[in-house]
């Protein structure tokens, strides 16, 4: 028995290997998970005592756990079994349908990932794009929202960058989750956005089933209080003005949300604006498909393009920041004091999009856009600063919020004709300025950030 053995290397090899993961396994990985679990859960601690809307147990949840009780949902099964009739397919393969909707939808929350890494990064790309500031914000009637009630912040939807603009502004008030089209499932952002909390919603489907998953999905998060971002327009504005809201998301809210209930739903309304829009020209010449929806004239080409010119300009110093960006956070709307026996989805979206547009702030850019907009003909300065403490005065008398830049309107009014001008969508000559007739549509994309708001008697 003590005989030599011999064995080909390639069995030793093999042997060690399976050793080692053995080893691992049983000894080195739960260490070095039990370390990470903890600091993870000290992350959690701390969030939570700084956070004003703490982190609910529903965002915390293991994502296998969340997809399986979206999967074998009483009301995603009958939805499955109404498939399965109407249409003569196998249940079963119906329900694996179902199950691949609910892995799609259902993010893969990491503490971690948002407060270390998202957060972070959206503050940076948010500084160096713009000068960031923050507008209106009703901080004593939004520490009076109930630690328990669901907040829903709902906001306009100007720019990709709206994200990170109120992830990073929103870090000090609670995390989010938001609404991401289809544009977000790609690798590796799919992958980074689900890990920041993101929900993915296929805008354009009219499939039954999938709906009701994700209809199940947005009531189950609703009612496990996780705080959520949607954009009631549903899309980026083409035209810069503030859309009539779509209901998918706000229908699925108010049909199961009951009003005697302990868990009530907190809208604030959130404003932003730009004095420059990265996607604009991309925005202003979509085209319109033979079913009526926008097509847009852009690829990854165009985007890398755009990026190392950027990145040039910054080597030889040439480059400036997009202007101002800024948001605005409204007071907060009770669910439970909107719902009245008629109260549908249809009012309540009427509702919000008005206390969205009313906290939009008023930026450089627009505010010159509309001015000149509204020209029948060329303005000397002194014309357009008269014109625009006219509208400021105008605009800020019926309750806009407005953004002077360092508290200087002459500097506010420099600000905005120096952008226009250096994008060429307004010309100079000697003193006087005149619109560009070849970017007129861009123009009217940054007066209209600001038509809706009231103007004077």
């Amino acid at each position: 028995m003590f005989e030599t053995v011999e064995l080909p290397i390639w069995i030793v090899v093999l042997g060690g290997i399976a050793l080692a993961s053995l080893t691992l396994n049983a000894v080195l990985l739960p260490s070095v998970r039990w370390f990470f679990r903890g600091r993870v859960n000290r992350l959690l601690s701390r969030a939570n005592e700084r956070l004003r809307l703490s982190l609910k147990p529903f965002a915390l949840t293991k994502r296998q756990v969340l997809v399986d009780r979206l999967t074998y949902d009483p009301v995603v099964i009958e939805a499955v079994a109404q498939e399965a009739r109407e249409t003569g397919v196998p249940r079963e393969v119906v329900a694996e349908r179902a199950a691949r909707y609910a892995k799609e939808i259902v993010p893969s929350f990491s503490a971690a990932a948002y407060f270390l890494f998202g957060v972070r990064l959206s503050r940076w790309i948010a500084q160096t794009l713009y000068r960031v500031r923050l507008g209106a914000s009703e901080d004593r009637a939004l520490e009076g929202i109930d630690p328990e009630a669901t907040v829903v912040f709902v906001m306009n939807h100007r720019s990709n960058v709206d994200y990170l603009l109120v992830t990073y502004l929103a870090s000090e008030r609670t995390s989010l989750s938001y609404a991401a089209g289809e544009w977000a499932r790609v690798w590796p952002l799919e992958q980074i956005a689900k890990a920041m909390g993101a929900f993915f919603i296929r805008r354009k489907s009219e499939n039954p089933l999938y709906r009701k998953v994700l209809a199940r999905y947005v009531q189950m998060a609703t009612e496990g209080g996780v705080t959520q971002a949607i954009f009631p327009e549903g899309g980026l504005s083409r035209d810069g003005s503030l859309r009539p809201p779509k209901l998918g998301l706000l229908s699925y809210m108010l049909e199961t949300f009951d009003p005697d209930g302990e868990r009530d739903v907190v809208f604030v309304p959130v404003g932003l604006n730009y004095d420059r829009v990265l996607e604009d020209r991309i925005l202003v010449g979509h085209e319109v498909d033979e079913k009526g929806r926008p097509r847009f004239r852009a690829s990854i080409w165009v985007g890398i393009g755009f990026f190392l010119k950027h990145i040039w300009l910054r080597i030889i110093g040439r480059w400036h920041k997009f202007g101002y960006a800024s948001v605005s956070f409204g007071a907060p709307i009770s669910l439970k004091a909107l719902v009245t026996d008629e109260a549908n989805a249809r009012d309540l979206g009427r509702v919000l999009i008005r206390a969205v547009g009313a906290v939009i702030p008023v930026l450089p850019v627009p505010l010159i856009a509309t001015v000149m907009a509204e020209a029948e003909g060329s303005l000397t300065r002194d014309e357009v600063v008269s014109r625009a403490t006219a509208l400021r005065d105008e605009l800020v008398g019926r309750g806009a919020h407005f953004h002077v830049a360092r508290s200087d309107f002459d500097y506010t009014v420099e600000v905005g004709l120096r952008a226009l001008v250096r994008r060429r969508i307004l010309k100079l000559d000697g003193d006087s300025y005149s619109v560009n007739s070849e970017q007129v549509a861009l123009l009217s994309y940054y007066a209209n950030a600001i038509a809706h708001l009231p103007r004077g008697e």
